[in-house]
């Protein structure tokens, strides 16, 4: 059936892998007709790409549906993503969606619109996790300045946490093969920055007998890219290799991230992570050997269950000690159906944003103490596409956000900046070297 002439809107939440799936989705429905429009207009068809990271993530999800009820009332609603498939019987109680859609279908939404006609009852496509197992290629094209390529999906860690393996499934991927062929698509575009993203990326490899080194080395022998950033590796899976190879290429940008969670090895232990901190410690460490001037984000999280102030006070000290530039801070929060649930003791939700709060005014001072120290240096910045027409920002090699005036043309360019002092709102204010 074709739609020519219908009009679809589409609502990202979450993570980057996300947003490179709902991308693709949306491709799929301009292939058969659709118009992509924004998601504040009238619109046939709405889709929602939910999250479930979080218990806010989860209030944000329903907030936006009932929002996108209420803007079409007469439009079908579909529902898909991490919340769709961990838990449909809740957003089946929202009055007004037509179609919720499991992992293992959300890319061939389009199969399932039929007639557009809104339904009296909602369907649901839902596989089991462990029937997971289909991998959709997805990527970002037109979002943004940069795109982000989905490498790997699922995850077999199981940590006591997090619910992924279940609304994911395991880990998968395409072969090098074909993922390099996809980022030579990508670049054909005319996309200068390819972001590498996935659940558990460090894990490429699994369904395919390859490595994840392989792959980055597939990728850099793209000439007509200008850059690939790598999105978060697990500690334990950023090997010497990996970070070595980092540092003698010319593609691959000084940026990493890392899922730390705990700077406690007895709260490490509790969450189920694969390393003790000085497994971190040492990567933290072999990155400032190789590539000295290297971004370094930490993901981190207060208040799990179990993380006594004592576990709190000695996780904060370390991560106060390690040389990092920046801290993904955020509260626990307890997810249905998780081993977490049964350890103790339960931290006060407000202690929780307590100890969020300490965290993040840490990550302050070593995001600011990495920028000083990069004052007077000159990078090559790509500058983002802007509304206001007032100031350009993009970033630098080594993820340094930048600020200068308005200038035309510089929007998806990379230009010689000089870095030269903080502004008020945190940025980088610079001033062109060459245009």
């Amino acid at each position: 059936m074709d739609y020519f002439g219908k009009k679809a809107a589409f609502y990202t939440l979450g993570c980057k892998l996300n947003f490179s799936e709902t991308s693709s989705i949306a491709r799929r429905f301009e292939d058969v007709g659709f118009e992509r429009i924004d998601f504040s207009e009238k619109a046939d068809v709405v889709v929602i790409n939910s999250c479930s990271v979080t218990a806010e993530g989860d209030k944000k999800t329903r907030n936006i549906i009932r929002q996108a009820i209420r803007r079409n009332p007469d439009s079908m609603i579909i529902v898909t993503g991490c919340y769709a498939q961990l838990q449909p019987e809740v957003i089946q109680k929202i009055q007004g969606v037509d179609l919720i859609v499991g992992s293992n279908e959300k890319l061939n939404i389009t199969e399932y619109l039929g007639s557009l006609l809104k339904k009296e009852q909602t369907e649901v496509h839902i596989h089991q996790p462990k029937q997971i197992k289909t991998y959709f290629h997805a990527y970002s094209f037109g979002d943004r300045t940069r795109s982000f390529l989905k490498v790997q999906d699922g995850c077999d860690y199981y940590c006591t946490y997090c619910t992924i393996p279940f609304a994911r499934g395991g880990s998968r991927n395409d072969s090098i093969a074909n993922t390099v062929a996809e980022a030579r698509e990508i670049v054909a575009k005319g996309t200068l920055e390819i972001i590498l993203t996935g659940v558990n990326i460090g894990d490429f490899g699994k369904s395919t007998g390859e490595k994840f080194i392989d792959l980055l080395k597939g990728l850099d022998q793209i000439e007509e890219l200008q850059r690939i950033r790598i999105s978060s590796v697990e500690p334990n899976l950023l090997t010497d290799e990996i970070i070595e190879f980092v540092a003698q290429s010319k593609r691959i940008m000084p940026h990493f991230h890392l899922p730390l969670q705990s700077g406690s090895n007895d709260v490490l232990a509790l969450m189920k992570r694969k390393y003790k901190r000085e497994v971190f410690e040492s990567r933290v460490a072999k990155i400032r050997k190789e590539v000295p001037h290297a971004f370094i984000g930490v993901d981190v999280i207060a208040g799990t269950n179990g993380e006594t102030e004592e576990f709190f006070r000695e996780g904060y000290r370390f991560i106060a000690d390690l040389d990092v530039t920046q801290l993904h801070a955020f509260p626990y929060s307890e997810r249905p159906g998780t081993k977490a649930l049964e350890i103790k003791p339960v931290i006060p939700v407000e202690e929780r944003k307590h100890r969020t709060q300490r965290l993040i005014a840490l990550s302050d001072r070593k995001t600011e103490y990495f920028y000083q120290q990069n004052l007077g240096t000159i990078h090559q910045v790509l500058f983002e596409e802007q509304r206001d027409k007032k100031t350009l920002t993009g970033f630098t090699d080594n993820y340094v956000k930048v600020e200068i005036g308005y200038c035309e043309g510089l929007e998806n360019h990379i230009v010689v900046v000089r870095l030269e002092t903080i502004l008020p709102n945190g940025n980088v204010g610079g001033k062109l070297v060459e245009a």
